[in-house]
């Protein structure tokens, strides 16, 4: 038998508990049927944070910025500093660094009188009035008791060669030209020789080079101020070819002319 519902209130028909028990997971996602509810008994959950086994922390990737050169480039510049200085030292040991007769023998053109004439080398002693020396100008032997001041005096005139050489004695350079060198080399040899202590420049008539270098027991003769050796003469030989170590160079004669002057007090040796 039938039973009929009043037309327009089918919301008041209720379905079989069959059907219920069908639909209750109808609108609901796949993977949510069936997942317990958070808090629950410990079970196996899949949702975060659920009651079951929790998941890992992720760790956060670190990104390289990329190597740092700065401190490996001056590693890098300090063992190039130090493998430079234990060469050196290594060179410096094995070969020993020049002093100043090996410095001398290496200039060209160089003349050195301590080989080919020791014994005018070894002459020194002091006499009055002139004296004749076998080289032009001279570089050793016998002089006067005073000396010519080498505290780098230009002289306009010649000197006397018997000051001078008493100059020599002391460690000084003595740099001389021909009376017709031009202006420009002149003023070129006086700028090395000028405020320099153990120098002295002066003319020197009838040379056979334009200009000649002394040192005691040395001499080098060129054609040209600009002449390097001039220098190597100069920075090898000035205060180390001296018999006087020591020894001063001012307080000697400032007067020029080839007679030969004393002073009256002549001051150290």
């Amino acid at each position: 038998m039938s039973i009929s519902t009043p037309a327009g209130d089918s919301s008041r028909q209720t379905a079989p508990p069959a059907a219920k028990k069908a639909t209750a997971g109808a609108g609901r996602p796949p993977a949510a049927r069936g997942a317990r509810p958070s808090g629950g008994g410990g079970g196996k959950g899949t949702r975060p944070g659920g009651g079951g086994k929790s998941r890992k922390p992720i760790t956060p990737v670190k990104v390289s910025q990329g190597r740092s050169w700065g401190p490996i480039a001056l590693f890098s510049a300090v063992g190039v500093i130090a493998a430079a200085i234990i060469g050196y030292g290594i060179y410096a040991v094995s070969v020993g660094p020049k002093d100043w007769k090996e410095k001398a023998e290496g200039i060209s053109g160089i003349s050195d009188f301590r080989k080919s004439d020791p014994k005018l080398v070894d002459t020194r002693s002091h006499k009055s009035g002139s004296i004749q020396y076998p080289q032009t100008p001279p570089v050793a032997g016998d002089h006067n008791v005073s000396w010519q001041n080498c505290m780098g005096d230009v002289y306009d005139a010649q000197i006397a060669n018997e000051n001078a050489v008493h100059s020599l004695e002391h460690g000084a350079v003595w740099v001389t030209y021909r009376p017709d060198l031009p202006k420009d080399q002149v003023d070129a040899l006086a700028s090395k020789v000028r405020g320099q202590e153990f120098t002295m420049m002066s003319p020197f008539p009838g040379l056979d080079k334009p200009i000649s270098l002394q040192a005691w027991g040395y001499q080098l003769k060129v054609d040209n101020a600009s002449d390097d050796r001039v220098d190597e003469f100069i920075r090898a030989l000035r205060l180390n070819a001296t018999l006087e170590p020591g020894v001063g160079c001012s307080g000697g004669v400032t007067a020029t002319g080839t007679t030969p002057r004393e002073l009256q007090q002549p001051q150290g040796q």
